[in-house]
C-alpha cells in the first residue's frame, strides 16, 4: 500500500470496518453491494485498490458458526433425539441467519486491520 498522506480523523479502522465504513474517515461506505468492495470512499476518496481480504473472513465464519451449530445439533440429538428432518429444519436456516451478517462484519474488520497495519502483498528483496 502506498504512503497515505491524507488528513486523518480519529476513526478506529477496526470499528469502522465492522460497521462497513471507510477505515480512514469512518464515514464513507466500504461496500457497494453485500460483499462487494466499493472502488473508493465516497467521503474521503481513499482508493480501495489495496484491499485483499482473501478467504480469511470465510474461514473464521466457518469455524465460529460451525462450532455453535454443531454443538447445538449434538446437544439436541443427545437430549431429545429428533428425526433427521427436524435437524434440517433447524440448523440450515440458523446457519444462514448467523453466517451472512458475520461474514460481512468480519470482511470489514479484516479490511480495517489491513489498512491500520498497512499490510500489502509480500515481496522478495533480491540483491542483484
Amino acid at each position: 500500500m502506498s504512503e497515505d498522506r491524507a488528513p486523518h480523523t480519529l476513526a478506529d479502522p477496526a470499528k469502522a470496518g465492522l460497521r462497513g465504513r471507510c477505515p480512514r474517515c469512518g464515514d464513507g461506505r466500504l461496500f457497494s453491494g453485500f460483499l462487494t468492495v466499493a472502488p473508493c470512499c465516497s467521503n474521503c476518496d481513499l482508493d480501495y485498490a489495496f484491499i485483499d481480504s482473501g478467504d480469511g473472513p470465510a474461514v473464521f465464519v466457518i469455524l465460529i458458526i460451525g462450532f455453535i451449530v454443531v454443538g447445538l445439533a449434538l446437544w439436541l440429538e443427545v437430549t431429545v433425539g429428533p428425526p433427521l428432518w427436524v435437524h434440517f429444519l433447524l440448523w440450515l436456516p440458523l446457519t444462514l441467519i448467523l453466517s451472512l451478517p458475520l461474514l460481512r462484519s468480519l470482511k470489514g474488520l479484516m479490511i480495517g486491520l489491513q489498512y491500520k497495519h498497512q499490510a500489502s502483498e509480500g515481496r522478495l528483496d533480491r540483491d542483484g
